[in-house]
Parts: structure tokens; C-alpha cells; sequence
């Protein structure tokens, strides 16, 4: 007969599922994750609940994982949000590892990407910015810019990819994805705006997640040239992680009030107001006709009604711009109307079909596809449908 004190077990029932959320304990405390960011929490006993669903959880990382093994992609990540609550029912990073055999995963698997990892935005950020612009009455969806394919800033030459009429309205801006649009936008901005509108959404500090998570970067306004300006205002110049950027674009989801994301189930709610209701009202409506007559469609749903804008930017490898590695990124919302979710999405080297357009939206699509059925929300029409715009 073997005598002894109580032995102590870790189990993990939902295997790899959240395993860079909830990471992994040694010996004797918590080395990754939620286990080591409340460690002490843990070792006094207190039970510690996630706001994330594992139902959706489950259904992100096998859509990211399904993308990032087609596209031979380096990694992926995605952050599904309660609209109102601030609730993250999903913080997802591919691919993931086994937390009772964490000691095999590479370390970089052990990261909590969707919250750590920083990387510019690119054009998913233009909702952004002509919200703020919005929102300060410097423009209206129906204001006219001359918008040639290539145009001189500053000494350097900004320039557009898909063809588009040589006058825009900004409606037309963000449904072309013009950057030459977004520069005459922002063309005699004052930067202290701009860089007040970018903090107000949550970029350049971390939200307060319980969790460690990175600020990205937002330098200060003195820091900025006319050219840095004109490429922030298409989302190159700053960086954001994936759960500032599901944040920031809920901002739009509601009646135009930030909503701290919460992982904790203990955590309050807080809020605070950014845009003008009217304003956020009016960018859901925009951002619906974006996808609905966007170009390149690859995020057809039909029956629902979205909203949402792609990205694709130059990933900086060894202090330069890459020409070869990619992030693929989109933010969005549904119901359109009455947002019940907000989603962002981010692919990191992609091997093919990197474009925001052809990568991320239809990961777009297939997240909202999930929460539409397993939320059971009533589909908005039989001719409704939800396409995207590179």
C-alpha cells in the first residue's frame, strides 16, 4: 500500500481548442496564457470563466485552419465579438498546439497571436478614417475627389490597383479601395485629428483583457509628415493586433461607443463613446452597399445582409517591406442593420491567394455563415447577398 499527499492534475477536456488563450502550467505554476497571466487567481482557488463560446471557437479554427493549409499560409488569426457586450466568443490563432504536449509544439505556437502579434492594417483601416472624417463633418459619402490611378505625395508616388473612374465620391473610395481617394481625404487634415480619431478607436494601447496584448504602434501626431498621413489614412504607418482591430470596427457595429473586449466573464462592461450615432449609422449603411456592389466578390451569403471592408498590406521583413509576404485581412459585422457580431480576420503569408479579396473575406464569409446558424438569426431577404470589395 503506497501512502501519500493528494496529487494534483491538470486537465484540458477541450484539448486544443483555445490553447494560446488558455495556455499550460509546469511544475508548479502557469507558463502560457490565461494560466500564467492569473496564476495567482488559480493557485487561490478562484474559478476563472471565459466569455469564449466553443462552439464558434471551434468552428474559427477549423475555417482558419482549412485557409491556412490551402494557401500554405504562415499563420492566422480571428477575434469574434458580442457587438453589445463586448464579449469575444472567439480569439483564435492557427495553428494551435496540444496544451498536455506543449513541450513538442514549436514556441511560437504557444503565442496567443490573435492578441500579441502586430501588423499594419492596410485597407481595412479606410472605414476607419472616413468615419473620423465623418464624424468631424470634413466629408460626406457623396463628396467628389479627382482620383487618378497614381498621384505624387509628398515626393513619393501613391497608387491604385483595380481601375476606377478619375473622380470618386468617398463612398466610391472605399468600394474602389482607392488609395489615392483616401490621400485627397486627408489632404490638409490637421494630424492632431487624425491621431485622436485612431486612439478613440483603442489603437496604440492595449485593451485591458486580463491577458498580455500588444499595443501596436500609433506614434505621435509632432512624429508625422504629409506622407505618413496620406499612407495611415489606407492603413499603412501603424500597426494593430487583431483583437484591437475587431475593437476599433465594433465601433461602427454600435450606436458608435467603444465597447471594451472581454475575455473574463467577471470583467464589467465598459463603454464609451467615439461617434456620433448618426455617424456610425451611416458608415453600417455604406459599408453594407460596399460589399453589396463591391468587385471581385468572393464573400457571397445570401439571405444576409453584412457589412465589412478587406485589406491587403506588405508585411516588413528584416526592416523592409517584403515583396513576397502578405497579410490578408477583414473586419465586418452582421446583421448589418442591428450588428449582433463583429469579426476580424488576419492571414500572414500566404503563398497564394493572398489578396484581402480572395483570402480573408470568404473567411469573412464562412465565420458568419457559423453565427448565423448556430445564433439562429433570421436570414434579411431572399436577395440579400454579401460580396466584398478587394
Amino acid at each position: 500500500m503506497l501512502a501519500g499527499g493528494p496529487l494534483e492534475l491538470r486537465r484540458n477536456p477541450q484539448g486544443e481548442l483555445a490553447a494560446p488563450v488558455v495556455g499550460f502550467v509546469g511544475v508548479s505554476a502557469g507558463l502560457e496564457g490565461v494560466e500564467r497571466a492569473l496564476d495567482e487567481r488559480l493557485k487561490q482557488g478562484e474559478d476563472i470563466t471565459l466569455t469564449l463560446d466553443t462552439r464558434v471557437q471551434g468552428a474559427v479554427e477549423d475555417i482558419l485552419s482549412t485557409a491556412v493549409r490551402r494557401t500554405s499560409a504562415q499563420y492566422a488569426t480571428a477575434a469574434v465579438m458580442d457587438a453589445r457586450t463586448g464579449e469575444l466568443r472567439a480569439l483564435a490563432s492557427v495553428p494551435g498546439f496540444d496544451p498536455a504536449d506543449w513541450q513538442t509544439a514549436p514556441p511560437e505556437r504557444w503565442r496567443n497571436r490573435a492578441a500579441l502579434d502586430e501588423y499594419e492594417p492596410g485597407s481595412v483601416l479606410k472605414a476607419l478614417t472616413v468615419a473620423a472624417l465623418l464624424d468631424a463633418g470634413l466629408t460626406t459619402p457623396e463628396t467628389r475627389y479627382p482620383t487618378p490611378m497614381r498621384r505624387r505625395v509628398a515626393g513619393a508616388t501613391i497608387g491604385d490597383l483595380v481601375p476606377h473612374p478619375t473622380n470618386l465620391s468617398t463612398r466610391e473610395i472605399l468600394r474602389y479601395s482607392s488609395n489615392v481617394g483616401m490621400t485627397q481625404l486627408v489632404d490638409g487634415v490637421p494630424a492632431q485629428l487624425l491621431r485622436d480619431a485612431f486612439a478613440s478607436y483603442g489603437l496604440g494601447i492595449a485593451p485591458r483583457l486580463g491577458l498580455p496584448a500588444g499595443d501596436g504602434i500609433l506614434r505621435d501626431a509632432a512624429d508625422w509628415s504629409e506622407l505618413s498621413q496620406a499612407t495611415m489614412a489606407f492603413g499603412q504607418g501603424l500597426t494593430v493586433t487583431t483583437l484591437q482591430l475587431v475593437a476599433a470596427f465594433n465601433v461602427l457595429a454600435t450606436e458608435g461607443n467603444y465597447v471594451t473586449p472581454r475575455l473574463l466573464t467577471s470583467a464589467p462592461l465598459q463603454t464609451r463613446p467615439v461617434l456620433r450615432p448618426a455617424t456610425a449609422a451611416r458608415m453600417r449603411e455604406v459599408l453594407h452597399k460596399v460589399i453589396d456592389d463591391g468587385i471581385r466578390t468572393k464573400a457571397a451569403l445570401p439571405g444576409y445582409h453584412v457589412g465589412g471592408k478587406t485589406g491587403t498590406a506588405q508585411v516588413v521583413v528584416d526592416g523592409r517591406y517584403s515583396p513576397d509576404v502578405f497579410s490578408s485581412t477583414f473586419a465586418g459585422f452582421l446583421p448589418a442593420a442591428q450588428p449582433r457580431f463583429t469579426v476580424a480576420v488576419m492571414v500572414r503569408g500566404a503563398q497564394r491567394d493572398f489578396q484581402g479579396s480572395q483570402l480573408a473575406a470568404p473567411i469573412f464569409r464562412d465565420i458568419s455563415g457559423a453565427l448565423f446558424s448556430l445564433y439562429a438569426l433570421a436570414p434579411e431577404g431572399d436577395n440579400a447577398s454579401a460580396r466584398t470589395s478587394r
